[in-house]
């Protein structure tokens, strides 16, 4: 139990409604308000006054039922040519940084969907294109196809680079070892379990949504459908996809700011070494996988199948980041 749910109960305990507490330890009833939502907390002298007039001590008040995490000093981090310096991180910030996440997250997780779907809206332009009694020249679709891809890509970049720009003050959760000030592990490891359920849900229904997406073209490619019939049911797996993805994102997202704060999964000092060289292997295989994907499509103007690139590109990368990842940790 964290020092907001002791002040919560305490106070039940004694009757007390919050401003009856606040005019005690003369301080706004805003005050009890964020203390107990965890969202600050009070400087020693009120924790002592709230010890007396609870009957409890203040190491009750102070110490959390779980086990101290052991925390990567200043000194040794230093010590450590690989690490850098221990950044503390107080109970404000992280409230602030979860906050700022639960907003971005749904922003991010659409911009990644509109990147997923722009492929789509050029496969629908040829596909209509190839439909009996349709007037539109391929060529004019696939042009109109590849502005409305442009712009939808541009939107979503639109959206990548300012929301990174919000988040930019944060780096050094995902560089530095920190050092979490008193309340934060408890605050944050509540609310990862209070989440967690949701955020399985989401998982499961986004990984089921990939898989079952391939569904509709495989069925039309067995009944022998017309090839503008194939490409709208490939362009309606990528929208199935882009559900799917969706979810994903919005999960993991969160999910990364929790284990940012407490230096699990990906974030730990470890890991957080490798992150430069992984980076550096990151921008570099998909600025390739983007020149193959263009070269390849412009040369053969034959958009409607190029797209595999992508599903290639995502299943490769794995395998180039297990790679990376282990050469990393052997150096």
């Amino acid at each position: 139990m964290i020092l907001a749910d002791k002040i919560i109960n305490e106070r039940k305990k004694n009757g007390w409604s919050q401003e009856e507490l606040a005019e005690q330890l003369s301080v706004s009833r805003q005050s009890i308000s964020k203390w107990e939502g965890a969202q600050a907390i009070p400087d020693i002298q009120k924790i002592i006054k709230m010890a007396e007039l609870f009957g409890v001590t203040t190491d009750y008040l102070l110490k959390d039922d779980e086990e101290p995490e052991a925390v990567v000093s200043s000194e040794s981090a230093s010590s450590d040519p690989g690490v850098a310096n221990v950044v503390r991180v107080s109970l404000e910030e992280a409230n602030e940084f979860l906050d700022l996440t639960e907003k971005i997250a749904p922003r991010t997780a659409n911009a990644v969907s509109l990147c997923i779907f722009a492929p789509a809206f050029l496969l629908s332009m040829i596909a209509v294109s190839l439909i009996p009694g349709i007037t539109l020249p391929t060529a004019a679709a696939v042009g109109l196809g590849m502005i409305g891809l442009l712009l939808l890509v541009a939107v979503a970049v639109f959206f990548f680079i300012v929301d990174a720009a919000k988040m930019q003050r944060f780096e050094y959760l995902e560089k530095n070892p920190i050092d979490t000030m008193y309340g934060v592990t408890g605050m944050v490891k509540e609310k990862k379990k209070d989440s967690e359920q949701t955020r399985i849900i989401m998982i499961a229904i986004g990984v089921i949504l990939c898989i079952l997406s391939c569904v509709p073209l495989i069925t039309v490619s067995i009944l022998g459908a017309p090839d503008y019939v194939i490409l709208c049911m490939v362009a309606l797996l990528l929208l199935i996809v882009c559900g799917g993805v969706n979810l994903l994102v919005r999960s993991g997202s969160m999910g990364d700011a929790y284990d940012k704060l407490l230096q699990q999964g990906d974030y730990t000092i470890s890991e957080k070494k490798k992150s430069p060289v992984m980076s550096a292997v990151s921008s570099i295989y998909w600025s390739l996988a983007i020149v193959i994907f263009l070269g390849w499509s412009f040369i053969t103007n034959d958009w409607g199948y190029t797209w595999i690139v992508w599903p290639i590109a995502g299943v490769l990368f794995g395998i180039v980041a297990t790679i990376t990842h282990a050469v990393a940790k052997s150096n």
